[in-house]
């Protein structure tokens, strides 16, 4: 099946117009699309999106991307769409991807799974957990069956560290199991780099949920005991366990792990235009330290970091300026303003759609609110 017949058959699926389809699209991408292109370049299969317009087709007509990108089942899927709800048609097609890949013998490419993860980098920063879990999952599907070079291995790691952050780290077993088996997937890679990145991401994605102190703690000194070259991975590490400091009330610790950390970050930061969760621009360090500097009770420092953070803080990623101000909200509860900080941080929260609302702003509000 052609893709713009697909994308046709998804629309009506959905019940939508191509106005509609339009609008969805200009909404999530952030980028003008029209009903006429749809019709006479997409839907005529005359042209087929683009990979940017893929992923966001993907996205706001809840498929994965694998859906959109693949022959393979694709009937059975719409099928599966149309008749009942996406949960089986995705359990059916990553099952058929992933047999698929292991039948013909070929996948993506070294190269292509790089691609790969970069996009995924850039979509969690603005479409967050859910919208890219299932394909996610569809990708693993297919990558497993590819695992059989150190590279592949490192490319498979960080996918599974991505997929790891679409559960919260509160639930105890799914997140750090995908946690345990990238770290142990990068381990095959070979490469140092991947090593202590995956095992630093851990620890920053567990140490700023306050969730799995204890796991976050292991992947922090994991991390900084196989490598001690300034890098993003140890940087993550280092505020992964600062945060974990500062939960449990050794707020010591915590204010010497962020000296550590900007100390690190002078060295390994990333530059101001990198928007990807593989990244740590100097904004996104303003995230980290407003959040562990209101944990601790330090509001001069706290205020401070949010401030700085805003500064260069896109405007495409409302949800990262949301946790700024639920940031805000902590620090009035633990300077004694219960009621408003509680007030402050939710309308914060309600204040951004819906569909953007993260598992991690879920859990920072439950923290406001105890």
């Amino acid at each position: 099946m052609h893709t713009g017949k697909l994308i046709r058959d998804l629309r009506e699926a959905r019940g939508w117009s191509q106005s509609r389809l339009a609008d969805a699209l200009t909404d999530h991408a952030g980028q003008p699309m029209s009903r006429e292109y749809i019709s006479r370049r997409w839907e005529s299969c005359k042209s087929v999106p683009s990979p940017f317009w893929m992923r966001h087709l993907a996205a706001v007509l809840d498929v994965p991307l694998a859906a959109m990108e693949s022959d393979v089942n694709r009937r059975k899927f719409l099928s599966a769409i149309a008749a009942t709800t996406v949960a089986p048609a995705v359990a059916a097609d990553l099952l058929a991807e992933g047999f698929s890949a292991r039948l013909q013998g070929a996948g993506p490419s070294v190269e292509e799974w790089g691609s790969t993860l970069t996009g995924y980098g850039a979509d969690y920063m603005t479409l967050g957990a859910a919208e890219i879990q299932k394909r996610l999952a569809i990708d693993l599907a297919v990558i497993q069956q590819q695992c059989d070079t150190p590279r592949m291995w490192a490319h498979a790691s960080r996918l599974m560290t991505l997929y790891a952050k679409t559960f919260p780290g509160s639930d105890g077993s799914k997140a750090v199991t995908w946690y345990r088996m990238a770290a142990e997937s990068a381990d095959r890679s070979r490469d140092i780099h991947t090593r202590v990145w995956v095992r630093g991401r851990a620890a920053i994605a567990l140490g700023y949920e306050g969730a799995s102190l204890p796991v976050a703690n292991m992947f922090a000194d994991q991390a900084l005991s196989l490598d001690d070259r300034p890098s993003l991975g140890r940087l993550n590490a280092i505020y992964g366990k600062a945060h974990a400091a500062a939960i449990t009330g050794d707020t010591e610790t915590a204010r010497a792990l962020d000296i550590e950390g900007r100390r690190v970050f002078d060295r390994t930061g990333s530059g101001d235009g990198e928007a990807s969760d593989y990244a740590v621009p100097y904004w996104r360090l303003g995230v980290f330290r407003s959040l562990l500097s209101a944990r601790i009770g330090d509001q001069a420092t706290a205020v401070e970091a949010q401030d700085e953070a805003r500064k260069l803080l896109p405007a495409t990623m409302p949800r990262f300026a949301t946790h700024l101000e639920m940031h805000r909200g902590l620090m009035l509860a633990r300077t004694g303003d219960r009621e408003g900080g509680i007030a402050y941080a939710r309308a914060a929260l309600d204040a951004l759609p819906p569909e953007k609302h993260s598992l991690t702003l879920r859990m920072l509000m439950d923290e406001v609110s105890a």
